[in-house]
């Protein structure tokens, strides 16, 4: 199986959806999407290798990948929304803002000013924050420690995992019980966060300077692009309608194929 099918416990919530052990999930027979982007749903230097499925979120990354001439995809909808599938509880209440600063990654690193997006946070939202860093800079006291001196709650969802180590895999299951404590989600670019947020009913922020990576990654950072393709949804207050349209096309929310259909399609049903 590759590696990053197991990032954020992707392949244990599909494992439970399909009645198997979501402590023990099967290999995969090919390459899963594990986050959104606008390009063909794989990350730079994440080429699935020839022969092996491409199981992307929804159709449009498949229309994206095939028109720069990629093939074997298969459609299944996101591991997101499987899992709402199997999560349904809802709290008792909601409050405040959940804001996710863009974040580095394990192999690059990012530059920008936190402490104007503080500014930026504290002039736009109205109610109690909380911040979630990924784990690298929650691990820089520096940059944790200006969010919580600002008086924001801080928190960090865990690792992804590399090579099948260190993986939470209740990640998004402890995403999902933040985003459904908040009214609000933002962050200062559109991400994979933001999307799932409005998937659970949260209002959706885009705003403050930007972040960017530091290293050349060969066009894919796209930045420009997104804007370009979505400039309704680059608002501190984006529009609620317009967002859950565009989430359930990125998200592959009416793309979920019933336990049997998935287990076929993920080359388990032998088991």
């Amino acid at each position: 199986m590759d590696s990053s099918n197991h990032w954020y416990g992707h392949a244990h919530i599909l494992s439970a959806y399909c009645g198997l052990d979501p402590a023990k999930p099967p290999r995969i027979a090919g390459v899963l999407q594990h986050g959104w982007n606008v390009l063909h749903g794989f990350g730079p230097g994440h080429e699935p290798p020839l022969g092996f499925v491409k199981y992307v979120w929804s159709d449009v990354a498949r229309r994206r990948g095939q028109a720069i001439g990629w093939r074997d995809y298969a459609v299944i909808g996101s591991p997101w929304a499987y899992l709402l599938e199997q999560e349904t509880e809802l709290p008792d209440k909601r409050e405040g803002t959940i804001f996710y600063p863009f974040h580095t990654w394990e192999q690059g690193s990012v530059e920008g000013d936190h402490n104007e997006l503080i500014a930026s946070i504290r002039a736009t939202e109205p109610g109690p924050v909380t911040i979630c860093l990924y784990w690298i800079e929650y691990d820089m006291a520096d940059v944790r420690g200006a969010y919580e001196d600002a008086g924001f709650r801080v928190i960090c969802h865990g690792q992804r995992g590399t090579l099948w180590q260190g993986t939470n895999t209740r990640f998004l299951h402890g995403q999902l019980a933040e985003l459904r404590k908040h009214e609000r989600v933002a962050s200062n670019r559109l991400s994979t966060a933001l999307f799932y947020g409005a998937s659970v009913g949260c209002d959706v922020g885009v705003y403050g300077p930007a972040m960017d990576f530091v290293e050349d990654r060969g066009g894919f950072d796209a930045k420009h692009y997104v804007q370009r393709l979505y400039p309704d949804l680059h608002k501190p207050f984006v529009d609620r309608d317009l967002m859950a349209a565009v989430t359930r096309a990125e998200l592959g929310l009416d793309n979920l194929l019933s336990p049997a259909e998935l287990t076929f399609e993920l080359g388990w049903s032998a088991r």
